[in-house]
C-alpha cells in the first residue's frame, strides 16, 4: 500500500488540501502543523511496532472490540504513550474480523464530520491519519482531557445505569431502551431539558446513518467548568451496517422500554417519524423542537452526498454508503 494522493482535508473534508488544513490543526492538534502521516509504520508491516501496539494496549482504557491506541501529541509530533502517561489523542488502526475492515476508519471518521457539519451534532474532534506505507487509521482528541494535563470527571450510561461487565452478561451494554437513556438524562444533568434535544438528534442520526452500535458505554455525561455535568461530545459514529449484520437499534428494547412500536413499524420492521415522535414526548422534548429536529433529518441534505464523494472511503463504499442513507431516510419519512 501507498499514501494515497490528497484532495480534501483528512479532518474536515474540506478541498483543495494536500494535508490538514489550518481549521483542522486548530481544532484537533492545538494549532500545531502535524502530518497527516504517523512517524512510524502500520502494524501489519513490522513485529516491532507490533509489540509497542501490544504494550500500549495494556494501559488504555477504553473498551470496545476494536483496537484503540493512546497517543501523546509533543508540538507538532505524535508518538505512543509511555506507561502512567496521560495520552492527547487515541488512535484506531483498522481492525480484524470484520467484513470490509480497510473502510472503517474512513467509515468513522465521514460519519463523525457528517454528524458536525450537517446536523449540527457536537462531535469529538476527529480526523484520518495514515502510516508510513499509507495504512489508513481514524484519530480522534480526547475532549476529558484538560491543556493542563488533568482530566475531566466522565461517566458513561453503562455505569449510570448500573450495567457491569461480568462473566454471565457479555451483553450487558446492550440490555436497555432509548427511553430508558433519556430518562436516565433527567435524572442525572441539572440542564436535561437543553440536553435532551441533543440526545435525541444523536438516536435519530444513528438510525438515519445506520449505527446500530449505539450501546450504553457509547453515551457519556461530561463535567462542565461549573462541576455539574451535560453530554460530552458524540463518538464512535459509525455506519455499522457496511461491516456487521445488526439491527435498526443496538438495544434489545430499541427505542421504548415498554416495546411501544407504530402500526407501520410493526408493519414493515423499521420505525418511521411518529415512532420518534413517540419516542420525544416520551422523553421530555417540547413538541415542536422536537418536529423541527424531525423534519431536519427527513429533509434530503446535499452536503450528506458532499462530504460521502470527498470522503476516503472507496468508490464501492461510497455507493453503499449514500444507499444506506437513502434507503433510512425513506423509512424515516414513511
Amino acid at each position: 500500500m501507498s499514501l494515497p494522493t490528497i484532495k480534501y482535508c483528512p479532518g474536515t473534508l474540506a478541498e483543495g488540501f494536500t494535508t490538514y488544513s489550518t481549521t483542522c490543526l486548530r481544532s484537533t492538534f492545538n494549532g500545531k502543523k502535524v502530518s497527516h502521516v504517523l512517524p512510524f509504520e502500520s502494524p501489519q508491516q513490522s513485529e516491532e511496532i507490533v509489540a509497542l501496539f501490544m504494550e500500549n494496549m495494556k494501559h488504555i482504557s477504553i473498551s470496545g472490540v476494536q483496537q484503540k491506541l493512546s497517543l501523546v501529541q509533543e508540538k507538532n509530533l505524535l508518538r505512543l504513550t509511555n506507561e502512567n502517561e496521560q495520552g492527547t489523542h487515541i488512535l484506531k488502526p483498522i481492525p480484524s474480523l470484520l467484513k470490509k475492515a480497510g473502510m472503517l476508519p474512513a467509515n468513522e471518521h465521514l460519519s463523525m464530520q457528517i454528524a458536525r457539519q450537517v446536523y449540527g451534532i457536537n462531535t469529538a474532534e476527529n480526523a484520518m491519519i495514515f502510516f508510513k506505507d499509507g495504512t489508513p487509521a481514524y484519530i480522534t482528541k480526547r475532549f476529558d482531557v484538560k491543556p493542563d494535563g488533568g482530566k475531566l470527571g466522565k461517566e458513561d450510561f453503562a455505569t449510570l445505569a448500573g450495567k457491569t461487565k461480568n462473566i454471565s452478561n457479555e451483553n450487558y451494554k446492550y440490555e436497555f431502551s432509548y427511553e430508558e437513556l433519556g430518562l436516565l438524562i433527567q435524572k442525572n444533568v441539572p440542564a436535561w431539558v437543553v440536553e435532551i434535544e441533543k440526545y435525541f438528534s444523536l438516536v435519530l442520526f444513528n438510525f438515519l446513518f445506520s449505527n446500530g452500535d449505539a450501546h450504553l458505554k457509547n453515551f457519556s455525561l461530561l463535567e462542565t467548568s461549573k462541576g455539574d455535568y451535560k453530554l460530552s461530545p458524540a463518538y464512535d459514529l459509525i455506519n455499522s451496517r457496511m461491516h456487521v449484520d445488526d439491527s435498526d437499534f443496538a438495544f434489545n428494547k430499541g427505542l421504548f422500554a415498554d416495546g411501544f412500536k407504530s402500526e407501520k413499524f410493526k408493519k414493515n420492521n423499521h420505525p418511521y417519524k411518529k415512532d420518534f415522535a413517540v419516542f420525544g414526548k416520551r422523553i421530555g422534548m417540547q413538541e415542536n423542537r422536537m418536529e423541527r429536529i424531525i423534519q431536519s433529518f427527513i429533509e434530503k441534505q446535499k452536503m450528506v452526498e458532499i462530504l460521502i464523494n470527498h470522503s476516503f472511503l472507496d468508490d464501492a463504499g461510497k455507493r453503499g454508503y449514500l444507499l444506506q442513507y437513502k434507503t433510512r431516510r425513506n423509512f424515516l419519512i414513511g
